[in-house]
């Protein structure tokens, strides 16, 4: 392997990454200061969720244009008369797509009960998947590995673009904006921040990883270590840190497998798992990255149809525009009036005040819990007791024999619903629930006493951090990595990460204006009719209390903002019931919703597979018969990997945005510092880099560990958590990064005098 020609690639480097951290981190730190209104739209809203995007997508298709046109490369792709049939062939899948659409729609007019149109949907969805499966089934090395490496550089885009929007994009995205707004909340920061953070890490994946990655000729990330590095530690623990990472992320999309599978066909949570994951195997357990790829690239169709098709009506109805990304702007400043209306209503401030008796009411009975607990049971005893069994009464006393069914059954359990209903009222009785107005970036003031100064610094320096560790992550997930191995060429896998972020851009540019026009919908529609009259799908969605919960507290028998609880997966999954789009749209975005987790779910799938098959059992040796049999292992892992994670997700675990921010970290933090340092730096040892990605690791994950509620409890240490200068666990991410960096330099500084390197790769 040569070495990087610094003198081509530095100074080129050095203006693009100056541009990137100014549209970046100079553009959030000073968003307070952006405060200028431009026909409509807050300046520094702006930039966080359009204006920075657009740079990016700038810099990355100008350095792919640049470094092609300056490496003569252009040559090394397939002719274009190769890629003739593939068009041709996509052309007639998207006609098809639009065609079924069109078809269930008319089925449904014609009376097709909906179950039956979300059935055959679903049915024709996973059929289609699973025929590519079959079709591209494989025991060949390349073609399971690494597709090959025959992949256009537009249509890897494609797929890495669905490999890349999981469920996290597609369901939770649009709905993180609705209630964390421009900077997040509490201790939940992001809102804008992964809009900034999924999108500007492509940047760094194009100026820093993929084309010198590719340049190596491999077939898994760890590989990279091994060949960079030698030995066998190098690769053990890169294929340690992909597994942890994807194992989190990929429990995510499984959940959201089962969220919209049940959904869409109203079985069991459970089994909408085990029937999604049948999708997942068959491709990815019969074709490798060979079918993956190309059912990936199907599902982008599919779900970004499924996004922008809801977020353009609602963006006609409301504005006349159906660009919903331009269109958006001119609700914000409605939305502001609308949030001071409801900050200055007396009926909220009744709400909030009976969410406090509420809380207070809880706190009374948690002094001595066991007495409390006897006292309801007698008093609901007492008044059904006093109801008789007169016909009349069966109503009130069935509702009241609910209420004693539902009390806790024992003092232990009391305390425990007591504790967390006492401390969702306090949150509930927070202005706007709790919620910061939208267009405001970070929570606080800079210009307030010294209690609004802290809040504000501490919010904004949680998302730079998530921010960071979203970006930085990015660069180091191993299932995104790989898609770029299979690009014909260098100059295609650069070109490939700008066509990934264009079509990744498409929803990204898009998310935040779905969640605006929702919460217009919400504010100015819903909020302060009668609770009788509202729409029938939120009764629907509200039989899931994690999704929509509403009720009349202060009995005036109209909805408030302060009685309604949105669930952060409802915006997207109900948008076309919000905008009276018919059936077949909510069927639509179900099986978008589904596209996305499964794509991502199949790559993740198979990154764990290759992991324990071919870098750790067989360790990377390719000799014809280990590689059959490393094929052969890495399906049966597979198999094994995705029946766990369903299991793990049966579970209901931490919300998908949650599981999803926290594999960046662990990514970031295990992978990426010894993983660039290795590309540019001849000094970084074998020693450096296992003691740089240990360290990262290590540090990472106690961060997490050691503030999660449930752990702390077991150990007995309290559940208050032990932040490190106030920054959230989800961005533990940014102590682990600087930390196994300094481990990288410092043992590489230390273990390098005498002992010869290899050279890293060229990109």
């Amino acid at each position: 392997m040569r070495g990087v020609q610094a003198a081509v690639r530095w100074p080129l480097h050095a203006v693009l990454l100056s541009l990137w951290f100014a549209a970046s981190f100079g553009v959030v730190f000073f968003a307070r200061d952006l405060d200028a209104v431009v026909t409509g739209w807050p300046l520094g809203f702006w930039f966080a969720a359009q204006g920075s995007v657009l740079v990016f997508i700038a810099i990355v298709v100008f350095y792919a244009w640049r470094q092609n046109t300056l490496e003569g490369q252009a040559s090394a792709s397939p002719a274009p008369r190769n890629y003739a049939s593939l068009h041709k062939r996509f052309s007639l899948y998207l006609g098809g797509v639009l065609l079924c659409i069109g078809g269930m729609g008319l089925a449904q007019f014609a009376g097709l009960p909906k179950p039956w149109l979300a059935g055959i949907f679903l049915a024709l969805t996973l059929v289609l998947y699973a025929a590519i499966g079959v079709y591209g089934r494989t025991t060949n090395v390349d073609q399971y590995y690494v597709a090959g490496r025959r992949i256009p550089a537009v249509y890897n885009g494609m797929a890495t673009a669905a490999d890349w929007m999981s469920a996290a994009s597609f369901i939770s995205l649009s709905g993180g904006l609705y209630l964390q707004g421009f900077s997040g909340m509490g201790n939940q920061p992001g809102g804008l921040a992964y809009v900034l953070g999924w999108t500007g890490g492509f940047c760094l994946l194009a100026l820093f990883v993929a084309p010198y990655l590719r340049q190596c000729n491999i077939y898994t990330l760890p590989d990279f270590f091994a060949l960079r590095f030698g030995g066998k530690w190098p690769r053990r623990i890169a294929a340690l840190a992909a597994i942890l990472c994807s194992f989190t992320y990929v429990v995510a999309q499984i959940y959201g497998v089962g969220l919209i599978t049940s959904r869409l066909t109203g079985l069991h949570f459970e089994i909408g798992i085990l029937l999604g994951l049948g999708g997942v195997l068959v491709c990815s357990f019969l074709g490798g990255m060979r079918a993956v790829t190309w059912t990936q690239a199907t599902q982008y169709v599919l779900l970004i149809l499924a996004f922008l098709l809801p977020v353009s009506w609602l963006s006609y109805q409301q504005t006349g525009n159906p660009i919903a990304a331009i269109a958006y702007g001119q609700q914000l400043p409605k939305i502001s009036a609308l949030e001071r209306h409801i900050l200055a209503s007396p009926t909220e401030a009744e709400v909030i005040a009976l969410y406090v008796d509420r809380a207070q009411t809880l706190r009374v009975k948690l002094q001595d819990v066991e007495a409390a607990l006897k006292a309801d049971r007698m008093a609901l005893r007492a008044q059904i007791q006093a109801l008789g069994d007169a016909p009349a009464q069966q109503a009130a006393a069935g509702r009241l024999r609910k209420e004693l069914a539902a009390l806790p059954k024992d003092a232990p359990a009391a305390r425990i619903q007591w504790t967390r209903q006492a401390n969702e009222y306090i949150e509930w009785a927070n202005a706007l629930t709790g919620l910061n107005p939208h267009t405001q970036a970070f929570a606080g003031s800079p210009d307030g006493n010294d209690q609004e100064k802290a809040l504000f610094n501490n919010s904004r320096a949680n998302f730079l951090a998530l921010m960071f560790c979203l970006m930085v992550g990015t660069a180091g997930l191993p299932h995104l990595l790989t898609r770029f191995f299979t690009t014909p060429s260098v100059s295609e896998a650069r070109a490939s990460v700008a066509w990934s972020l264009i079509f990744i851009a498409l929803l990204y540019l898009c998310a935040p204006a779905l969640a605006v026009f929702v919460k217009f919908e919400v504010m100015a529609h819903l909020v302060g009719q009668p609770i009788d009259t509202l729409p029938a799908w939120m009764s629907q969605w509200s039989k899931d209390p994690s999704l929509l919960l509403f009720s009349d507290v202060n009995g005036d028998g109209l909805l408030q903002f302060s009685e309604l609880r949105v669930g952060a997966d409802l915006i997207m999954l109900a948008s076309p019931e919000i905008g009276g789009l018919p059936y077949i749209f909510s069927v639509l975005v179900a099986a978008g919703g589904l596209a996305a987790a499964l794509s991502t779910a199949d790559g993740l799938l198979l990154t764990i597979g290759n992991a324990l098959a071919h870098d750790l059992a067989f360790e990377g040796e390719k000799t014809p018969a280990v590689a059959v049999r490393s094929v052969m292992w890495s399906k049966f892992a597979l198999l094994v990997v995705a029946l766990v994670a369903a299991y793990a997700a049966a579970q209901r675990p931490a919300g998908i945005l949650y599981l999803v921010a926290a594999s960046f970290s662990l990514a970031g933090a295990g992978l990426v510092p010894a993983m660039v340092l290795g590309i540019f730096w001849r000094g970084t040892t074998r020693s450096g880099a296992v003691a740089g990605m240990l360290t990262g690791l290590s540090i990472t994950l106690y961060y997490m560990l050691v503030n999660l509620p449930p752990l702390r409890e077991i150990l007995g240490i309290g559940s208050t958590g032990n932040l490190w200068w106030g920054i959230q666990p989800v961005s533990a991410g940014v102590f682990g990064v600087p930390a196994g960096l300094a481990a990288t330099l410092v043992i590489s500084l230390i273990t390098g005098r005498g002992s010869k390197q290899k050279s890293p790769p060229e990109g």
